[in-house]
């Protein structure tokens, strides 16, 4: 005989239902295994990634965590900003984001964009 969709779900929240019940039965061993390994080995919690531990702090073996398949590097250095807009005070903008509010204000007051131009 086909099974319905009602004993179908039935079936699911029984086998969830055991499921968790198995998974909080094992969790007390689990716990403990890894605690074991855990002080067997010496490790930290930087060492397992947890805390404040983050890129580049050294794990267990001394070498520095970080992404698979990168080296560590020098930092990229900021890029340098062509200024483009100029005004009499020095306020300076070069083209990108929000307009200033010095360059908003002088060309709601009749200015054009290249009374500003470096």
């Amino acid at each position: 005989m086909k099974k319905t969709y009602a004993q179908v779900v039935r079936q699911i929240a029984s086998l969830q239902a055991e499921a968790e019940k198995l998974r909080r039965d094992e969790i007390g061993g689990v716990i403990t295994r890894i605690r074991d390994a855990i002080q067997h080995y010496g490790l930290s919690a930087a060492d397992l990634g947890l805390g404040n531990a983050g890129v580049g702090a050294p794990t267990a073996t001394g070498k520095p965590r970080g992404k698979p398949g990168r080296k560590p590097g020098k930092a990229k250095s900021a890029a340098v900003r062509v200024v483009k807009f100029r005004n009499d005070s020095g306020g300076t903008w070069g083209g990108r984001g929000k307009r200033p509010q010095w360059l908003r204000d002088a060309l709601a007051g009749g200015k054009t964009l290249q009374d500003f131009a470096v």
